[in-house]
């Protein structure tokens, strides 16, 4: 059985135009090319493309999954791996999903009793948080001020680490009530919390205006850090990035 392009862009979720380019790069070719000029799909080009779905949701660009398609012989055991690994995502975000959510439910206690103290162990608040992974990429694009930040790290006390790591929960929690009441991003109020957003990264270094846009971005576009901020409130991800955005805009340019 063969399906059309078109038939295949609807089951997939996947557009016309991003097919074409699939065939275009040699990543998917359909089976056959029909009377019409028209693509067509057979079951063997459905199985790929979902690979190719599945390294994509994992963050693979289409250079790497290539080269991951060109190596594989077994497909069993290829589509074996492919689960192995969105399971252990799944598991880890879930992890994340039950700190976020036992944080909100110690923060609305804590507004009763106006005590700190009933947030609990504050290292809860970063369970399966890899921070590990970000190491890299910041020495990378900012090596002068990875080594400051890593300096200032080291002059923390636990008692210090504790009420960063409280204030930091807490900050976004208000960030997502601005935003569930529909507050600008530009108004007083939230720039007001994203200059002391700015003002504590200031105590580790001092980002510019692109560098401090950039640091956003990746909230929003970094898996682990959307999934952080959209525990919360579905959105804060994309809403804190707008509101650093226009901070950096009136502020720091």
């Amino acid at each position: 059985m063969a399906w059309s392009i078109a038939e295949v862009a609807r089951m997939s979720g996947v557009s016309s135009r991003t097919l074409r380019h699939y065939d275009e790069i040699g990543l998917l070719a359909p089976a056959f090319m029909g009377g019409n000029g028209h693509r067509y799909y057979e079951e063997a080009g459905l199985l790929r493309l979902q690979q190719i779905l599945l390294m994509r949701e994992l963050g693979l660009g289409l250079r790497e999954i290539a080269a991951v398609l060109a190596s594989q012989v077994d497909q069993v055991a290829a589509l074996r791996a492919h689960q192995s690994r969105l399971l252990a995502e799944r598991d880890r975000l879930d992890v994340l999903a039950r700190t976020v959510g036992r944080t909100i439910a110690e923060l609305e206690e804590e507004k009763e009793t106006s005590d700190m103290e009933k947030i609990g162990k504050p290292e809860n608040l970063f369970t399966g948080f890899d921070t590990d992974r970000y190491e890299g990429p910041a020495h990378e694009q900012w090596p002068g001020q990875a080594e400051q930040s890593a300096q200032f790290a080291a002059t923390l006390t636990e008692a210090d680490q504790e009420r960063m790591q409280r204030e930091a929960t807490a900050a976004m929690v208000r960030m997502a009530e601005f935003m569930q009441a529909g507050t600008p991003v530009t108004d007083p109020a939230v720039q007001a919390e994203v200059d002391a957003h700015y003002e504590g990264i200031c105590r580790m270094w001092t980002p510019n205006a692109a560098a401090f846009k950039a640091l956003g971005q990746n909230y929003a576009d970094d898996a682990q850090w959307r999934t952080t901020y959209d525990q919360i409130a579905d959105g804060l991800a994309a809403y804190q990035r707008d509101a650093m955005v226009a901070y950096a805009d009136a502020r720091l340019s």
